[in-house]
């Protein structure tokens, strides 16, 4: 094994992030710059001592990725280095979209697993599906006047060395083989590369008469043009209220959260500002132009998965009595942060202030020190109610009470964390071993003409309108007793209703698509049924403030 030095142009990372060159400013302007050399050489001279004599060879720059890394975690959960290939992918999914056959891998036990398909995308109308293994990946040959694949076996392999042969020029082709669960042979496949939109509004549709519904699962440099066209459909489509769901959405840029709120706001009011220490962080922004939906009465869905950028939406929504709030308190994650490239293709997320509402809501929720209770906030049981200290009650425009600190709580609290469902922690764990996603494997759709479907060994051939049955939830019993999990009677009879809908969700997802899914998933979806009965409360909202101006 050949070892890794600590290179000069690893060092240049490093002594660009101790010296503050990474937010392009000068640092002797703010610290000593004396000081600042004698960190840097004590720092070097560490490096220096570990390439030297540490016990086994060291990767000098997994070393100084790991050690800024460290650095940044000590101030707090957000802040964070990244080395030049999760840099590149960050940006690849922040500009919404890039050049592929659009999946999402992962390597389980050396076999290089697909674990996401964007839909429309060239491996979805081949029929690729998740858990799909890629076998092997081939180049085309010229033998004997004959064409000929020439194929590699990807076990073992690194999934960015699978990425790069998958990726190429648009309108070119790649050839892989995929082995599904259940099936004896390999399937080769000849995939077109085509451009793959990330979109952030992956579901729109008329979810009651005269009711829209927008899941917005992500925000992108794409959303405020992609929620443009799904609310103009709805329009068409006779919508006349809202349901805005950003349930599990983590967030995003800043510039597109200001333009999705601003959809539903008068010129001129504020969506969020922003305080810091550093000069310059101190801004306040506010909507420029006034949307074209001011008086369509709104549900805003959150829940413990909502971060950030969607905070800040709804957070908005509830300060000016836009809309009516349903779901969960939100994660509470509202720092201010600045990615920076710094040198080497790597790059940097550094906090530089906090977020606070209009009615000066901060909604970043405080931290420990080792950040324990923080980042397991997610898995922690939500009340209705619990305490406020005196200093954290604010009042929205209409005189509503609402509190600082602590994320989003939203004007009616229904517990619901996977799906508007509050399932047993014995249903959780099924879930996170994706074995509804498995499960979903022993199905197909009836006239399924894409290549891959030919390979699947399913057990039921299904149409759009299907249903769980008693035989097929039974069958999800036995299977579950076959993956050797300690297998809990009482909470998969009190789970019931959640085991049928995620069984029906993953399939719907897997043969007819996300909306598909999302469609039917929220006839049955506790949180959305209950929130469609707020409308009249939303539609109390907007009165209101058209008789005081707000």
């Amino acid at each position: 094994m050949k070892t890794r030095g600590v290179s000069a142009a690893v060092v240049v990372v490093v002594a660009s992030a101790l010296a503050g060159g990474m937010v392009g400013t000068r640092a002797g302007a703010s610290q000593d710059v004396a000081q600042i050399d004698s960190r840097y050489r004590m720092y070097q001279a560490a490096l220096q001592a570990i390439e030297k004599e540490y016990a086994e060879p060291v990767d000098g720059a997994q070393m100084i990725y790991g050690s800024i890394d460290g650095l940044l975690r000590t101030l707090d959960p957000h802040s964070s280095f990244f080395d030049p290939k999760d840099y590149a992918r960050m940006r690849e999914q922040q500009s919404g979209s890039y050049v592929g056959i659009g999946i999402s891998i992962v390597s389980l036990d050396g076999l290089i697993t697909v674990t996401q398909l964007f839909e429309g995308s060239p491996a979805y109308k081949a029929g690729i599906r998740r858990n799909d293994v890629i076998a092997r990946v081939g180049q085309p040959v010229q033998e004997g006047g004959k064409r000929e694949v020439k194929w590699e076996e990807t076990k073992g392999w690194a999934t960015e060395e699978v990425v790069k042969r998958v990726r190429g020029p648009r309108d070119t082709t790649v050839e892989i083989s995929i082995r599904r669960p259940g099936v004896d042979s390999l399937t080769d496949l000849t995939v077109a590369r085509d451009q793959i939109k990330i979109t952030t509004v992956r579901t729109a549709f008329m979810i009651a008469p005269g009711t829209g519904y927008v899941r917005l699962q992500d925000f992108s440099e794409t959303t405020d043009e992609e929620l443009g066209v799904a609310l103009e459909t709805l329009k068409k489509a006779g919508m006349q209220r809202l349901m805005l769901d950003i349930r599990d959405n983590p967030g995003g840029p800043l510039d597109q959260a200001i333009a999705v709120a601003s959809r539903f706001l008068k010129a001129g009011q504020m969506v969020v500002y922003t305080r810091g220490r550093v000069q310059g962080s101190a801004e306040d922004y506010r909507v420029e132009k006034s949307g074209g939906y001011l008086d369509v009465p709104m549900i805003v869905m959150t829940n413990r998965n909502s971060a950030s950028a969607s905070e800040i939406v709804s957070g908005a929504m509830q300060d000016h009595d836009r809309a009516v709030l349903v779901g969960e308190t939100t994660f509470g994650k509202a720092l201010v942060q600045g990615v920076y490239r710094i040198s080497e293709g790597s790059g940097l997320a550094l906090t530089t202030g906090r977020y606070f509402t209009p009615s000066d809501r901060m909604i970043q929720r405080p931290w420990d020190g080792a950040f324990d209770e923080y980042l397991t906030y997610t898995y922690r049981e939500q009340k209705a109610d619990h305490p406020h200290e005196a200093s954290q009650l604010k009042y929205t425009d209409g005189g509503r009470k609402v509190y600082s600190g602590g994320g989003i709580e939203p004007d009616h609290f229904i517990p619901g964390s996977i799906e508007g469902f509050s399932p047993s922690r014995f249903s959780r764990m099924l879930r996170d071993r994706g074995a509804f996603i498995t499960f979903a494997e022993r199905f197909t759709k009836d006239g399924d003409s894409r290549p891959a479907a030919k390979a699947a060994a399913a057990a039921h051939k299904v149409a759009r309108g299907w249903q769980v049955s008693d035989a097929m939830l039974a069958e999800f019993r036995e299977f579950v007793i076959g993956e050797r999990v300690r297998f809990d009677e009482a909470a998969y009879k009190a789970d019931a209703a959640f085991i049928k809908a995620m069984i029906r969700f993953e399939v719907d997802a897997d043969l007819f698509g996300i909306e598909e899914a999302r469609r039917n998933i929220s006839q049955v979806d506790p949180q959305v049924q209950a929130a469609l009965g707020y409308f009249d409360e939303a539609k109390q909202l907007l009165a209101a403030k058209k008789t005081t101006g707000k």
